[in-house]
Protein backbone atom coordinates (compact mmCIF):
# COMPACT_ATOMS: atom_id res chain seq x y z
CA UNK A 1 0.00 0.00 0.00
CA UNK A 2 0.95 3.77 -0.61
CA UNK A 3 2.87 5.39 2.06
CA UNK A 4 -0.59 6.88 3.65
CA UNK A 5 -0.77 7.31 7.27
CA UNK A 6 -4.04 5.88 9.18
CA UNK A 7 -5.42 9.28 8.90
CA UNK A 8 -4.98 9.79 5.42
CA UNK A 9 -6.64 6.25 4.54
CA UNK A 10 -9.61 6.83 7.31
CA UNK A 11 -10.49 10.55 5.61
CA UNK A 12 -10.58 8.64 2.21
CA UNK A 13 -12.17 5.70 3.72
CA UNK A 14 -14.84 8.43 5.25
CA UNK A 15 -15.18 10.47 1.58
CA UNK A 16 -15.73 7.33 -0.43
CA UNK A 17 -18.66 6.45 2.00
CA UNK A 18 -20.11 9.65 2.00
CA UNK A 19 -19.66 10.07 -1.52
CA UNK A 20 -21.16 6.36 -2.19
CA UNK A 21 -24.20 7.22 0.46
CA UNK A 22 -24.88 10.51 -2.06
CA UNK A 23 -24.89 8.65 -4.95
CA UNK A 24 -27.68 6.18 -3.06
CA UNK A 25 -29.95 9.09 -2.54
CA UNK A 26 -29.20 10.47 -6.36
CA UNK A 27 -29.69 7.28 -7.91
CA UNK A 28 -32.90 6.74 -5.65
CA UNK A 29 -34.12 9.69 -6.68
CA UNK A 30 -33.80 9.51 -10.06
CA UNK A 31 -35.26 6.66 -10.51
CA UNK A 32 -38.30 7.91 -8.31
CA UNK A 33 -38.67 10.77 -10.69
CA UNK A 34 -38.34 9.17 -13.69
CA UNK A 35 -41.95 7.40 -12.76
CA UNK A 36 -43.07 10.81 -12.59
CA UNK A 37 -46.59 11.42 -13.98
CA UNK A 38 -45.57 14.56 -15.41
CA UNK A 39 -43.20 12.41 -17.80
CA UNK A 40 -45.90 9.72 -18.33
CA UNK A 41 -48.38 12.21 -19.48
CA UNK A 42 -45.48 14.19 -21.76
CA UNK A 43 -45.24 10.77 -23.58
CA UNK A 44 -48.65 10.27 -24.07
CA UNK A 45 -49.56 13.36 -24.97
CA UNK A 46 -46.94 13.53 -27.93
CA UNK A 47 -48.32 15.70 -30.86
CA UNK A 48 -45.73 15.66 -32.78
CA UNK A 49 -41.90 14.72 -33.74
CA UNK A 50 -41.03 17.88 -31.78
CA UNK A 51 -42.80 16.80 -28.76
CA UNK A 52 -41.79 13.14 -28.72
CA UNK A 53 -38.23 13.81 -29.01
CA UNK A 54 -38.50 16.02 -25.66
CA UNK A 55 -40.03 13.25 -24.55
CA UNK A 56 -37.29 10.76 -25.66
CA UNK A 57 -34.59 13.45 -24.57
CA UNK A 58 -35.84 13.45 -20.78
CA UNK A 59 -36.17 9.65 -20.25
CA UNK A 60 -32.22 9.61 -22.49
CA UNK A 61 -31.15 12.33 -20.12
CA UNK A 62 -32.29 10.41 -16.75
CA UNK A 63 -30.74 7.05 -18.00
CA UNK A 64 -27.42 8.84 -18.53
CA UNK A 65 -27.23 10.95 -15.59
CA UNK A 66 -28.29 7.31 -13.36
CA UNK A 67 -26.13 5.50 -15.61
CA UNK A 68 -23.02 7.70 -14.53
CA UNK A 69 -24.02 7.71 -11.16
CA UNK A 70 -23.50 3.95 -11.25
CA UNK A 71 -20.82 4.10 -12.47
CA UNK A 72 -19.13 5.95 -10.23
CA UNK A 73 -20.55 3.88 -7.43
CA UNK A 74 -18.74 1.32 -8.75
CA UNK A 75 -15.90 3.00 -8.83
CA UNK A 76 -16.13 3.73 -4.84
CA UNK A 77 -17.27 -0.42 -4.44
CA UNK A 78 -13.37 -0.74 -6.31
CA UNK A 79 -11.53 1.58 -3.74
CA UNK A 80 -12.92 0.33 -1.03
CA UNK A 81 -11.94 -3.26 -1.85
CA UNK A 82 -8.13 -2.08 -2.93
CA UNK A 83 -8.56 0.18 0.76
CA UNK A 84 -9.51 -3.31 2.08
CA UNK A 85 -6.55 -5.39 0.40
CA UNK A 86 -4.40 -2.74 1.45
CA UNK A 87 -3.28 -1.94 -1.87
CA UNK A 88 -5.22 1.07 -1.86
CA UNK A 89 -2.95 4.27 -3.21
CA UNK A 90 -0.80 2.39 -5.70
CA UNK A 91 -0.64 3.11 -9.16
CA UNK A 92 -2.32 0.11 -11.43
CA UNK A 93 0.05 0.85 -13.82
CA UNK A 94 3.76 1.00 -12.06
CA UNK A 95 3.16 0.23 -8.76
CA UNK A 96 4.10 3.86 -7.86
CA UNK A 97 2.01 5.63 -5.35
CA UNK A 98 -0.63 8.07 -6.22
CA UNK A 99 -0.31 10.28 -3.47
CA UNK A 100 -2.71 12.06 -0.80
CA UNK A 101 -3.49 14.95 -2.77
CA UNK A 102 -4.45 13.46 -5.89
CA UNK A 103 -6.64 10.81 -3.76
CA UNK A 104 -7.98 13.37 -1.72
CA UNK A 105 -8.99 15.13 -4.75
CA UNK A 106 -10.14 12.30 -6.31
CA UNK A 107 -10.15 9.41 -4.33
CA UNK A 108 -11.23 6.63 -6.96
CA UNK A 109 -7.72 7.51 -8.58
CA UNK A 110 -6.24 4.38 -10.06
CA UNK A 111 -2.92 5.68 -11.28
CA UNK A 112 -0.65 8.48 -10.64
CA UNK A 113 -0.41 11.61 -12.55
CA UNK A 114 2.06 10.64 -15.25
CA UNK A 115 0.55 7.19 -15.62
CA UNK A 116 -2.86 8.99 -15.89
CA UNK A 117 -1.63 11.73 -18.48
CA UNK A 118 0.34 9.03 -20.68
CA UNK A 119 -3.18 7.02 -20.39
CA UNK A 120 -5.50 9.64 -21.63
CA UNK A 121 -2.92 10.45 -24.25
CA UNK A 122 -2.76 6.62 -25.62
CA UNK A 123 -6.90 6.10 -24.76
CA UNK A 124 -8.52 9.11 -26.00
CA UNK A 125 -9.64 8.24 -29.14
CA UNK A 126 -11.97 5.61 -27.00
CA UNK A 127 -13.98 9.05 -25.53
CA UNK A 128 -14.41 10.30 -28.65
CA UNK A 129 -16.53 8.34 -30.38
CA UNK A 130 -17.41 8.52 -34.30
CA UNK A 131 -19.79 8.13 -37.20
Amino acid sequence: MANLSEDQLAQLKQALQQRYLELQEDVRGELERSGDQRYIDLAGKVGDVGDDSVADMLVDIDTAIVDRQVQEMRAIETSLKRLAALNFGDCGDCGGEIGFARLLAYPTAQRCMPCQSRHEKTHQHESNPSL
